[in-house]
């Protein structure tokens, strides 16, 4: 709780304390400057390259694995709940892809080995045990963007980045509460429910 109350902290700072974006330390050796302290635009650092690519990653997993979970779950919430990670993230997918065109960063345009190999667990599951794992999965995947998206805003370079950040994180923390809501649900359905029924 104390963790998500410092990242709120972040997220609602006045925009004068956000202006000064950019973090002196963690900056390329090779950056070139606006004003003293201030780094010219689209100038990325480790941070904000790896920050985009892990990002883009996560995302481009929440599409594919939201879609599966869509036609394939017969639970109402979690159906409402995969397609909202299909819309959400369709939108911040194209987002983070013109900033880091701006910038030339390469960014994936598939599923990693393990996101792959979720979705190919994923599929030989159905029922109950189909929705649990998927939303266990939500739950796991949506605290690794928090942590990454609290990261870039500390240690990122490129200002738009580090928007990009800032304005996501409050809809990747909503996102996570519902993975956690509904799976707390879930599992307190599958504790109530017969042994052998699905």
């Amino acid at each position: 709780m104390r963790a998500l109350t410092i990242m709120l902290g972040l997220v609602l700072l006045p925009g004068h304390a956000l202006a000064q974006f950019g973090n002196p330390a963690g900056w390329a050796p090779d950056s070139r400057t606006d004003a003293p302290g201030k780094p010219a635009p689209n100038q990325t650092n480790y941070q904000d390259r790896l920050f985009a690519q892990l990002v883009t990653a996560g995302g481009l997993a929440e599409v594919e694995l939201g879609r599966l979970a869509a036609g394939k779950s017969t639970n109402d919430e979690v159906k409402a709940f995969a397609d909202r990670m299909v819309g959400d993230h369709t939108d911040a997918n194209a987002k983070l892809k013109a900033i880091a065109d701006k910038s030339r960063m390469p960014l994936p345009d598939r599923l990693d080995p393990d996101h792959e190999k979720m979705r190919a667990d994923l599929e030989k599951l159905d029922g109950a045990r189909f929705d649990l794992e998927y939303m266990k999965a939500q739950v796991i995947d949506h605290q690794k963007t928090v942590q990454l998206l609290v990261w870039e805003i500390g240690l990122g370079q490129d200002a738009e980045v580090q928007q990009f950040a800032k304005e996501t994180l409050p809809k990747v923390l909503e996102h996570l509460e519902m993975a956690r809501q509904i799976q707390a649900q879930l599992a307190d359905d599958a504790r109530v429910r017969p042994a052998g029924t699905k």
